[in-house]
């Protein structure tokens, strides 16, 4: 679990780069939740974009996704939210919390 420091760092973080998966009328689908799970594999910090068309806010997506993919929720901000998890992926750079 994350705490106050940690969620501060990885919303400024997260302020920088792009979402990298859109979630559109049908949801969190497998492909997307694949998707995103592959990304917290690589990168650990993941951006996601929730279109107009689609069913659920991306408050709701944000929570749906964290339970469905073991990830902490960092933010939900507009039509976009951040999902973190430690990758246990040798070879990538962990984000630091120092």
């Amino acid at each position: 679990m994350l705490n106050s420091k940690q969620r501060a760092k990885l919303r400024s973080l997260a302020s920088t780069i792009e979402a990298t998966t859109i979630i559109g009328k049908d949801g969190l689908t497998e492909t997307v939740c694949e998707q995103i799970d592959n990304l917290l594999k690589a990168r650990e910090l993941v951006k996601v974009s929730v279109l107009e068309g689609a069913e659920h806010s991306a408050k709701d997506y944000l929570k749906l996704s964290a339970e469905k993919l073991k990830a902490e929720e960092v933010c939900s901000i507009g039509r976009k939210f951040v999902l973190y998890r430690l990758s246990n992926k040798k070879g990538i750079k962990h984000i630091d919390f120092n």
